[in-house]
């Protein structure tokens, strides 16, 4: 994959967790704020402080997410941002990994390519 061709999938990838979010705060789904400098989205957990933070790392051509379940680095695959680890998929572990630290329940969705 080219480095630009990274760079539209990771920037899709991060705009559709945010929108999500931000849509989930306002429903009062969860209770949570984003906030994004270039490649980096900070998602706060307000009730207890903690963060997830998701960024992409060009030169590796992944997706990291840093959250109190651990560190992971998530690979474009088939169309998706599979964990190198344990091939789990990133939109899933992050709406599971967000409803353990912000409460509430929400389901992310991977945006249509």
């Amino acid at each position: 994959m080219s480095e630009s061709e990274f760079l539209d999938l990771a920037e899709a990838a991060l705009s559709a967790i945010e929108d999500a979010l931000e849509h989930a705060a306002d429903e009062d789904l969860v209770d949570v704020e984003c906030s994004r400098s270039g490649n980096v989205l900070e998602i706060d957990c307000i009730a207890n402080g903690s963060k997830i933070i998701v960024n992409s790392q060009t030169p590796m051509r992944q997706l990291w997410v840093a959250a109190r379940a651990g560190g992971f680095h998530y690979k474009y695959e088939d169309g998706r941002w599979i964990d190198t680890r344990d091939g789990t998929e990133l939109f899933a572990q992050l709406s599971k990994m967000v409803g353990e630290q912000a409460g509430g329940t929400l389901t992310l969705k991977a945006p249509r390519r």
